[in-house]
């Protein structure tokens, strides 16, 4: 029997044709496997975490301390990036650009040394690591690199660490290597090639990126079989690659010709989530795309003190879900400086479900409904907070000057209401009682003219920080009466009850006729609430006031909640005695119970626990997503500010305005484990002051006060005392008569003018 002698140019062909068909089988194997996993990655694994820098969001990036932080407080396969600079003599360094004054104090080092050279096709004037030796470095040191962040670490002398430094003293799980400028190097002589074959011999390299062609067609085969995952880095999509001389939008649709020479592909968060002004559109295809060509895809820009889509309501976590538990597609992995809230997305919350059971036991309540996402006490904020798993939604009781109880953030209509652009703005008053300034107040308007007004989102930091709430629905939604309120609560199948929040009693009935008390149980037996007995909605009347508490007890069975206004160190037990008489609950503030100064913790008071001791639930206020409304403790994570006061501290509330993510936390996966992960632990009060350098260490400051019997006690409410017949002012033409013969227009313009300034300034 004979055989066929073999043909050179078929067995190439037959060879090609087996790599082809390899290229295709290769997805269809991996698809297989990612079918039995929940994670819809490209092999089925979950999302990788990616510490840029370490955890640059806290510590300077690419300091020892930043990449050591990760293993504290992320998951253990973390794998730390580094982006590798060359310096002059040819060594490789862990620093986050080829520029170096952002991120040092190089031009207090070397003041002298600053150069100007072709970055890209772009002139660029700074200090470069490729004038500098490595032994000339030894003496500049890491800063923060963005001034939103903490100064506090900048005088700790973090010195700048070569890539073998961090493989040796960190021997992290996973290692990352970032060229960034590999064609710059080259036109200086130096060569990444070199230095990456070289330091491969003694440190281990798991992944390498790059956003150049030419770095990975040259480097490519020299690495061997078992050297490092390529993933090739996309830029914006107008960006310019220098070897194709093409967009990174025109190499996006050729994903075949990046699979010749990579096995994954990083990509800025935009390529799968587009934003415009700062609102998702939908999802593109790209990750099912780069999934289908074979292709690992890790998105990068996670920081959570950056700007996020108004989607997100500021909470970073939000935005980790929806790259990598979103139902479509998961992305392989994240670029994160805050490598703790991409653990936490991935290992915690992922693949919760909408009806995932509670895993701890505290009361989420609202504060005026989900006023971070909707101007606060409208039908759309209640709704939301409602949607969104709030245990107990409120209503900051009003009173309109007809005796309408109504639903309103502050008795100030100009607070939250677009009332100085109104036919009303010259009903501006001034009342000592309540304040010192002129305001136009819900009592100076009839229910029927404050429903035509529009509500007004409140933006807290938008003055200091520039950071604005859900700009396309700022004035949306309507304002609700006190029995609008009780009678969507009663409608609702998830909430517990309604909190009902009573401030300015006093005032109101001996200096408007109203006896609130009194409105407030009428309301609430016409809506059928009863007296606590009627309905399985509980019912808790709030306030700053023990005598509007002591009234409320009097006649009838609901709960009380006593809200301390200050912020206190401790409560004495004579105090806390005098509450528990007409009070069932307290409510502090979260500064009561993790002390602040500077933005840092400085300790934790025992508040809780001695309010607990009583039988007495601790409510805290006020969460908020917006990450400069929490100590630097936090991370600049909401969710690691409710952790630390519902694990750690014992709380038995929150007050939010952002209640999905309380809500949400309560379904978190991890808190009934044996050992919680890290990301989990609550922090350690005062922890970060520790490694603090001393001559940064935030001044001494005078103690909180000791809450007393004196500040509980009160005298009873006034008598209510009837107001006379008036009606409600209305505009006045120019050269109108007051009642005493004196031309009103010029005072009133006068109010006017005042009001509108202070209220432009609230509603910014």
């Amino acid at each position: 029997m004979t055989y066929m002698q073999a043909n050179p140019t078929m067995l190439g062909l037959k060879f090609l044709l087996f790599a082809l068909i390899l290229i295709h089988l290769l997805p269809t194997q991996l698809f297989a496997q990612r079918s039995k996993s929940p994670w819809q990655t490209l092999t089925g694994d979950a999302p990788l975490v990616i510490a840029r820098g370490g955890f640059s969001g806290l510590l300077p990036d690419s300091s020892l301390d930043a990449y050591s932080f990760v293993s504290q407080t992320s998951v253990s396969d973390a794998v730390l990036w580094c982006d590798v600079q060359l310096t002059k003599d040819g060594i490789g360094i862990c620093f986050p650009d080829l520029t170096m004054m952002n991120a040092s104090n190089i031009q207090d080092a070397y003041p002298n040394r600053k150069n100007s050279y072709l970055v890209n096709g772009v002139t660029t004037q700074d200090w470069f690591t490729i004038d500098f030796t490595s032994k000339d470095l030894r003496s500049v040191f890491l800063i923060r690199g963005i001034l939103s962040r903490s100064d506090a670490f900048d005088n700790n002398r973090y010195t700048i660490s070569t890539v073998q430094d961090v493989a040796k003293q960190l021997k992290p799980v996973g290692f990352w290597l970032n060229v960034q400028h590999d064609a710059f190097y080259a036109q200086h002589n130096l060569s990444m090639s070199t230095f990456l074959l070289s330091v491969s011999k003694t440190v281990t390299i798991d992944y390498l990126s790059s956003p150049e062609v030419n770095f990975f067609r040259n480097i490519g085969s020299r690495f061997g079989k078992k050297g490092p995952k390529f993933v090739f880095r996309f830029l914006e999509k107008d960006d310019v690659e220098v070897s194709t001389n093409l967009t990174y939008g025109s190499l996006v649709k050729n994903l075949t010709f990046v699979k010749t020479f990579a096995s994954g592909v990083m990509v800025p968060k935009s390529y799968i989530w587009p934003v415009e002004s700062l609102y998702l559109l939908p999802h593109t295809s790209f990750v099912q795309d780069a999934h289908k060509a074979g292709l690992e895809v890790y998105a990068s820009g996670f920081a959570n003190d950056f700007d996020l889509a108004y989607n997100y309501s500021f909470d970073p976590m939000a935005e980790y879900l929806s790259f990598v538990d979103n139902g479509d597609f998961s992305v392989d992995g994240v670029l994160s400086d805050f490598p703790l809230t991409a653990s936490s997305a991935v290992d915690c919350f992922s693949h919760l479900g909408s009806n995932a059971s509670p895993q701890v036991d505290f009361l989420v309540i609202s504060k005026n409904g989900a006023s971070g996402d909707y101007p606060g006490c409208t039908d759309l904020a209640y709704s939301k907070a409602i949607k969104d798993g709030a245990d107990i939604i409120d209503c900051s009781l009003q009173m309109s000057s007809d005796g309408i109880p109504l639903c309103l953030s502050s008795i100030d209509l100009g607070e939250s209401m677009d009332v100085v652009q109104s036919p009303f703005r010259n009903r501006s008053a001034t009342v000592p009682e309540i304040r010192p300034l002129a305001g136009i107040y819900s009592f100076s308007l009839s229910w029927s003219e404050i429903q035509t007004l529009k509500p007004a989102i409140m933006n807290p930091y938008s003055r200091d920080y520039n950071l604005f709430r859900n700009p396309r629905e700022k004035n949306s939604g309507k304002l609700v009466s006190l029995s609008d309120f009780l009678n969507l609560a009663k409608n609702s199948t998830s909430l517990t009850g309604v909190l009902i929040s009573v401030e300015n009693a006093a005032y109101l009935r001996e200096k408007q006729g109203f006896d609130v008390v009194k409105v407030v149980l009428d309301t609430l037996t016409k809506a059928g609430y009863g007296n606590a007995t009627t309905t399985t909605t509980k019912v808790m009347i709030q306030s700053t006031n023990s005598s509007v508490l002591v009234d409320f007890k009097k006649q009838s069975r609901y709960q009380t909640v006593y809200e301390v206004e200050e912020t206190i160190r401790d409560i004495l037990d004579s105090a806390i005695e005098d509450i528990k008489k007409f009070a069932d609950a307290v409510v502090i503030k979260t500064t009561s119970v993790f002390p602040v100064s500077a933005s840092f913790t400085t300790g934790q008071t025992n508040l809780v626990e001695r309010l607990q001791k009583f039988q007495l639930p601790v409510y805290v206020e006020l969460f908020r997503n917006e990450f400069v409304s929490q100590p630097w403790d936090f991370f600049s994570d909401i969710t690691v500010e409710i952790n630390s006061h519902v694990t750690g501290a014992g709380i038995n509330g929150t007050i939010t305005e952002f209640p999905l993510t309380a809500a949400r936390y309560k379904r978190n996966q991890c808190l009934t484990r044996k050992d919680p992960p890290p990301y989990m632990i609550p922090v350690q009060p005062a922890g970060l002051l520790t490694i603090v350098s001393p001559n940064s260490l935030p001044p001494a400051e005078a103690p909180n006060p000791v809450f007393t019997d004196a500040d509980v006690t009160e005298p009873p409410l006034p008598p209510v005392i009837a107001r006379s017949p008036t009606t409600s002012p209305g505009p006045l033409a120019t050269g109108e008569k007051s009642p005493n013969g004196q031309t009103q227009v010029a005072l009133s313009l006068l109010l006017s003018a005042f009001a509108t300034v202070i209220a432009s300034f609230l509603l910014l």
